[in-house]
């Protein structure tokens, strides 16, 4: 049965919101769990769409997984895991589940698997990785249906390995598998996001000998055997940059809470440009009310504008004064999601797929609308709470996959949201 939101706009919002955990970082630390055979407790562990698919597939593979919801709390023991197969129909559930090829490959010098599915936006080639583990030994025979991987005499070899575009998802693939293979592995034009240092650091602490994660460079001298540790899932900045969005929309006070500000890199300094004004502690922010201004973004790999919040912000700029350009230089197609902006009154011009020209203020009206991916969706629950009138949202699963019981969190603050049955 599927489900949809339904708004009432215009409420002021006030109180604190607390950010969960990282989606990006607990999907990962997931996967790395497969080169161990001992036993991990992970908190602050976020329970949405994408995180209960990855524990499926960690479930099917055999490892034993305890769940304790209330106090977002996983136990993980992956010594029982002997497939080297992964279930397709779980596979084709979550576009990140490409992450546990590596590690598979790692330990048991052979993996099966589908091609990933999940969401549209961001899809890429899994050339990167094909590559990547070939250059790390692997014979790879890639099929209609999926592809196998078996490393040659069973054992992964280092190397050097230059990402032809930085990847997020291909570094910490690449990490995660050059972990066990002999000799040292050299990778180069890395991503440089939070969640692979707190990764890197996580595989060091269990006897990787990783250096320079953070950096455009790793490097990475193999190891025979990786143990276990208990991981602390650090909080979304991609959901504490979206709560801000939420305060400076609605010009409401909000706190939030349980976040790292620092991991928002660009962020903060662009909205402040535009005239947002905030209060910032080491874990918190405050949104204030503020006469914003339109600034024109790119987005950029981090520590740049996170592609991620950029629908957020295209919204955000439908409501201040002034025109500006938003240029999404990540992912082809993430900007179409406007169309369904402009139907709600929003002013905006696509230039390409790649570049918008947004002229504001303009006032919203509600209309029914549908979540075409995950980052697009919540920016519709957030139009939504600022257009006049009711708005209907489907397709919600998509925003089920990164933001845990987000209408049960927005009512707390004042929002007229309700999840209901079609």
């Amino acid at each position: 049965m599927s489900e949809k939101f339904i708004i009432n706009g215009g409420k002021k919002l006030s109180g604190t919101i607390s950010v969960n955990g990282a989606k990006n970082s607990a999907l990962k630390i997931l996967a790395a769990l497969v080169l161990s055979e001992q036993k991990c407790t992970i908190t602050n562990f976020p329970f949405i769409k994408d995180t209960l698919d990855a524990i499926e597939i960690l479930k099917d593979l055999g490892a034993t997984c305890e769940i304790n919801e209330a106090k977002k709390i996983i136990i993980v023991d992956p010594s029982s895991i002997k497939k080297t197969q992964l279930d397709s129909l779980l596979v084709r559930r979550l576009r990140s589940s490409i992450v546990f090829s590596g590690p598979m490959l790692a330990r048991f010098g052979q993996v099966q698997m589908s091609h990933p599915g999940g969401c549209v936006i961001g899809k890429r080639p899994i050339d990167m990785f094909l590559d990547g583990f070939e250059k790390l030994g692997a014979k790879i025979d890639v099929n209609e249906e999926g592809f196998n991987l078996k490393a040659i005499n069973g054992k992964l070899k280092g190397a050097n390995i230059f990402f032809s575009q930085i990847t997020v998802t291909g570094t910490e693939a690449m990490m995660m598998t050059a972990v066990l293979a002999e000799g040292r592995t050299v990778l180069q034009n890395c991503a440089m996001e939070p969640e692979i240092l707190v990764l890197a650091e996580y595989l060091n602490k269990c006897g990787a000998k990783i250096t320079g994660a953070g950096t455009a460079t790793i490097e990475i001298e193999g190891v025979e055997k990786i143990s276990g540790s208990d991981f602390y899932v650090i909080p979304d900045r991609i959901e504490a940059g979206t709560f801000i969005m939420m305060g400076l929309l609605t010009n409401s006070e909000i706190k939030i809470e349980n976040c790292i500000p620092e991991h928002l890199g660009a962020v903060i300094p662009i909205l402040e440009r535009a005239g947002a004004k905030f209060e910032i502690g080491e874990n918190f922010i405050i949104t204030k009310p503020s006469k914003l201004k339109a600034v024109s973004i790119t987005t950029h790999e981090y520590p740049g504008f996170a592609t991620d919040l950029q629908s957020p912000y295209t919204l955000l700029m439908t409501q201040v004064e002034g025109q500006c350009i938003v240029h999404e230089s990540i992912f082809e197609g993430r900007l179409f999601f406007a169309d369904q902006l402009v139907t709600m009154g929003a002013n905006i011009i696509m230039c390409d797929p790649h570049r918008i020209v947004i002229s504001g203020p303009t006032p919203l009206m509600g209309k029914k609308l549908v979540s075409p991916d995950l980052r697009a969706g919540i920016t519709m629950v957030l139009a939504g709470m600022i257009a006049k009138g009711s708005t209907t949202i489907e397709n919600i699963f998509q925003i089920d996959r990164g933001y845990e019981r987000i209408e049960e969190r927005l009512k707390k603050l004042g929002a007229d949201i309700e999840r209901v049955n079609i």
